[in-house]
């Protein structure tokens, strides 16, 4: 196996032979063999090993283990634990998913701090089986039956090539220790009713089975990679982008026959899950909304609206002194005297400053404000009128900022200016005042 393997990281991961490699070591059978591996091909590695205090006892045997091994092998070694049941029960996660969300990000942290370049991890060909078919047995898409992917990012898993029965042989032939993880032997979690049972079966049925498989991942792949091809196209046609937020057109959107397939292929990276929502949004109403936890979905006349959740404070005022030149939170404003104004705009305006109560205000608009729109000779509108009339997005009111004076409106920023504040032959000091 040590030499296949040599094989396999000098055609597929060359760039490890010069790399500092952190190598996820739980003490089992699976890591110790990689850590031997890799060993024995005189690579740089240092272990890292998670206690994650689930099994008592059991697990700080685990944590002895790993360290008792770096030391007899002069190999670095780091070590944390986790208090993983508190941590799934304050986010509201299941034991598993915690596990993952605390030992990757501590990887990560670690890859940072001590400067190592990749993060290796034990997961081979058995465990690539296991996740097909639990993605299957739940329902999945093209991406889910795709296989554990031999590298996503800094993560490489040297060992995806290799079977459960490859991985034993070669303990047993080189009298490598490792621990049994008890929890492994029970059927209490479907991955373990999967590996004790069904897969034994299928081997059974098709003795070829393991070959079968991987046949069969590479052309789902290869379909993969052709879908994904063909969503970053259409893309182009349907979508635009402006900053952090993503525009679709519904009139280009519906002229595809597969319009759900894309939007699906589109907005999955994103965290949505209510698919059949996200669907609904393309013929419901204006203002209707779909949330993943990080993200919002917006229908807004014939576009969709893919935007950042922003965890705003809705009362949050910044207040600006006399004679500032410009302010970059939470908008860039620039303030300076002026002479000619010929180039006013919804983004330039220009006052009398004579007029104005300084500190002047900046704040987010509110239900019930109202100004004096420039050019209607002192009638009174609510904003609320103004963003209809001006056919505003949920997003672009909400996102909308307001410039007072006193109790007074004197821009409503990027859109109208105040009446009030206009300037008149009486006028000696203007002020412009530009949105950048």
């Amino acid at each position: 196996m040590l030499n296949k393997f040599k094989k396999h990281i000098d055609q597929n991961f060359p760039f490890l032979e010069n790399s500092k490699l952190l190598l996820a070591t739980s003490g089992g059978i699976d890591s110790m063999v990689l850590a031997h591996l890799f060993s024995e091909l005189k690579y740089s590695i240092v272990l890292a090993h998670c206690n994650f205090q689930l099994r008592g006892l059991e697990s700080f045997g685990d944590q002895n283990f790993v360290q008792e091994y770096a030391n007899a092998n002069g190999i670095p070694f780091f070590l944390t634990q986790f208090d993983t049941e508190a941590f799934a029960n304050d986010y509201k996660l299941s034991t598993q998913i915690a596990a993952r969300e605390l030992r990757y990000n501590w990887f990560y942290e670690l890859l940072e701090t001590e400067n190592y370049d990749y993060i290796l991890t034990a997961h081979h060909a058995d465990d690539n089986i296991e996740t097909f078919l639990i993605n299957l047995s739940r329902g999945t898409g093209l991406e889910g039956l795709v296989g554990i992917p031999a590298q996503n990012d800094k993560v490489v898993r040297p060992l995806l090539s290799f079977t459960r029965e490859e991985i034993v042989e070669y303990a047993k032939e080189n009298s490598i220790q490792w621990r049994e993880d008890s929890s492994n032997a029970s059927d209490k979690y479907l991955r373990n009713k999967i590996r004790h049972h069904l897969v034994p079966l299928l081997k059974e049925l098709n003795p070829q089975f393991m070959e079968s498989f991987q046949k069969t991942q590479s052309y789902l792949n290869e379909s993969q990679e052709l879908v994904e091809d063909a969503a970053v196209m259409v893309y182009q046609q349907v979508v635009r982008e402006e900053g952090e937020t993503i525009i679709f057109d519904l009139n280009q959107l519906l002229r595809l026959p597969n319009y759900k397939s894309y939007l699906y292929q589109w907005l999955h990276e994103f965290g949505f899950t209510a698919w059949d929502d996200v669907y609904g949004l393309v013929e419901s109403q204006s203002g209707k909304q779909v949330f993943s936890a990080d993200y919002r979905l917006l229908k807004d006349r014939k576009v969709l609206i893919l935007s950042p959740i922003f965890q705003e404070v809705d009362d949050e005022v910044y207040f600006i002194e006399k004679n500032t030149p410009a302010v970059n939170i939470p908008l860039n404003l620039t303030f300076c005297e002026a002479a000619d104004i010929s180039d006013a705009s919804n983004s330039i305006i220009f006052v009398d400053e004579d007029k104005l109560a300084y500190p002047l205000i900046l704040k987010k608009w509110k239900e019930g404000d109202s100004f004096q729109p420039f050019g209607m000779n002192g009638k009174s509108k609510k904003l609320s009128k103004l963003f209809k009339d001006e056919k505003l997005s949920l997003l672009e009111k909400e996102n909308c900022w307001v410039l007072w004076s006193a109790d007074q409106i004197v821009w409503v920023v990027g859109i109208r200016q105040d009446e009030r504040f206009r300037i008149d032959n009486s006028t000696k000091n203007i002020l412009k005042i530009a949105l950048q």
